[in-house]
């Protein structure tokens, strides 16, 4: 059986789109969001409260009435309540923005891990950080605006019920330009969500570039670029002026005519008030009640600014969505035999990327216990090979399988504690040098990693480090060749039954990586080795070699063997340092069985 790995999505047809991330954020804060629009609501109701309080009151004092005193108190309570309940609002919208957007990071983070390193690979950096910090702080502010704006819509409905109330043609008059505030509020939705969109494209274009940058700072400074890299960064920002400058007209509009509507709006109201107190309709205190009415029923053209926020946060929750949808690694729930020797064996394994076939029809063999350096030149597909073989990328054909079981149904915590991998550019994770060696799906004991380090070569210099292995990575400056032993180090404390060196010991000298060699060989837990080889050194001393060429197995066998054949030696000749065919080797014009064989 095989299923969806916790806490991500299976496929990107079942996972939420932008419009479904915000209404899982919503279900998230659904207390909080609530609270927002009770206190809102509450507030708007003493909004509504507060004209009629105070037009009650002015009469009151104005008629010498006996209970004036009272309705002060009562209009002071008033404002009292309207002030309290709007900063509860902007607590509670603050709580409630900051827990929605930690839901939708965790969620776009889960989604980004539990998905292919291949696939989420192609999101440059830059992309990836604005997606999930810009975008999802914007995306994290829909539940409480909402909230909001529809708490808001209250006090406008209610001042229109209370126009009707006090004087049937105070509350016509204002309905008489309702339409047009409608048609104003339309038009700024329609035009804001493009542009919207658009401004944060090229923003998080921008981001990317400067990521890109600060991570080849010293290539930059080196070649003397600078200028033409800072141009480069800074190219898009005629098109995010644009973008910005269309958001802001439309918003500006939109407030420029609802700046004018209300007015007018609230001077109909008033003018037909007066009318009203000058035919004894109303008293002067509903007159003021009815100005008050008026300005609080136009206030819906104040939603515009609500609604723009959640115009942002609908189209940043689309980006954002993109991170939670992309496809996870399935894994299952039959586990590998124990004390299994770690035998990899690839069945007609197939792997496509953007139309490029990478590996096509693959089948091989590699028998446990033994070590298989993979060689080829540039574009061979060795790397996509190391990848589907610990499976770090799923084949688009074929079947990989470790002693018998097919890798997709292993669990995946069983599954990364049997394979290890060591990278040409390891990334350490954790606070220490020595936290970062143990990590892994279980954490390995102080000792092992000291075992490890000796074992890696990496002993020696870590424990001249001001607190050996308790120092933190920050103050440790590391050479490539120091970092690319510490990468092995930590794969020797975790290794299982399959060991993948994806050209680990590339920054390594001579003398290390025989020793290194030595050192897997006889220090490291027994399993199959495989090696991404670029150096003869490697091909030479591994059990038997892998040579792959345009994706497919050209041969397989020892490298005394194939080193009879001259595009085996060219694989490892450089244009200076020409490998010479030593005595009794064929030809380039002789039979190759090896090509024969595999119908080349």
């Amino acid at each position: 059986m095989v299923f969806p790995r916790r806490g991500a999505r299976g496929t990107s047809a079942d996972a939420p789109a932008g419009a479904g991330l915000l209404l899982g954020a919503a279900r998230h804060s659904a207390g909080r969001t609530a609270t927002v629009f009770l206190c809102s609501a509450l507030s708007a109701g003493a909004s509504l409260a507060l004209p009629a309080v105070t037009g009650r009151t002015l009469d009151a004092l104005l008629g010498q009435e006996g209970g004036a005193r009272w309705w002060l108190l009562v209009c002071a309570a008033v404002i009292t309540a309207e002030v309290a309940l709007d900063a509860l609002v902007a607590l509670v919208s603050g709580v409630t923005n900051a827990r929605s957007t930690a839901w939708l990071r965790t969620r776009a983070l889960t989604g980004l891990l539990a998905a292919e390193p291949g696939r989420a690979a192609r999101l440059s950096p830059g992309e990836v950080a604005s997606r999930l910090s810009a975008n999802a702080t914007e995306a994290g502010n829909a539940p409480a605006t909402a909230a909001s704006l529809a708490a808001s819509l209250l006090a406008p409905a209610g001042a229109l019920v209370a126009l009707f109330l006090i004087d049937v043609w105070t509350a016509l008059a204002f309905l008489a330009g309702l339409p047009l505030l409608v048609l104003v509020l339309r038009a700024f939705t329609r035009g804001s969500s493009d542009s919207v969109a658009r401004y944060q494209r090229v923003q998080s274009d921008i981001a990317s570039r400067l990521v890109e940058a600060l991570a080849g700072a010293r290539t930059i400074a080196a070649a003397g670029t600078e200028e033409r890299e800072r141009d480069r960064i800074l190219a898009p920002l005629p098109e995010l002026a644009v973008q910005g400058r269309r958001m802001w007209r439309v918003h500006g509009r939109a407030v420029a005519h609802s700046g004018v509507l209300m007015p007018l709006l609230t001077t109909g109201v008033l003018a037909v008030g007066g009318i009203a107190l000058a035919a004894g309709r109303i008293s002067v205190g509903e007159l003021l009640a009815a100005s008050r009415y008026a300005a609080l029923a136009a206030g819906i053209g104040a939603g515009a600014g609500l609604l723009a926020s959640l115009v942002r946060s609908r189209s940043a929750a689309r980006r954002t969505a993109e991170l939670v949808t992309l496809p996870a690694m399935a894994y299952g729930s039959t586990p590998l035999p124990s004390g299994g020797p770690g035998t990899l064996e690839l069945r007609g394994v197939r792997v496509v990327r953007d139309g490029r076939t990478l590996l096509g029809g693959v089948d091989l063999v590699v028998p446990g216990g033994t070590s298989a350096a993979v060689v080829g030149r540039s574009g061979a597909g060795k790397s996509t090979l190391a990848a589907v073989a610990g499976r770090l990328a799923d084949p688009d054909g074929g079947q990989v399988l470790l002693d018998g079981v097919r890798l997709e149904s292993v669990p995946h915590g069983q599954l990364r504690q049997e394979v290890g991998y060591a990278f040409e550019r390891p990334v350490l994770f954790g606070d220490t040098i020595g936290e970062a060696l143990a990590s892994g799906v279980e954490r390995a004991s102080a000792s092992r990693v000291r075992e490890a380090a000796v074992a890696a070569s990496a002993d020696a210099f870590v424990t001249l480090l001001p607190r050996g292995y308790d120092t933190p990575r920050a103050e440790a400056p590391l050479s490539g060749g120091e970092l690319q032993r510490l990468g092995l180090a930590r794969a020797f404390a975790h290794a299982g039954r399959l060991l993948v060196l994806d050209d680990a010991t590339s920054s390594l000298d001579t003398v290390t990586e025989r020793q290194v060699e030595r050192a897997l060989s006889h220090d490291v837990r027994a399993g199959t080795r495989l090696i991404i080889a670029h150096r003869l050194s490697s091909a030479v001393r591994a059990d038997q070699v892998i040579w792959l060429e345009e994706g497919r197995v050209r041969a397989v066998g020892p490298h005394t063997l194939l080193w009879r054949f001259p595009d085996y030696r060219a694989v490892f000749a450089t244009p200076d340092t020409p490998l010479e065919t030593g005595p009794g080797t064929p030809s380039d014009t002789a039979e190759d069985p090896f090509l024969k064989r595999t119908g080349r």
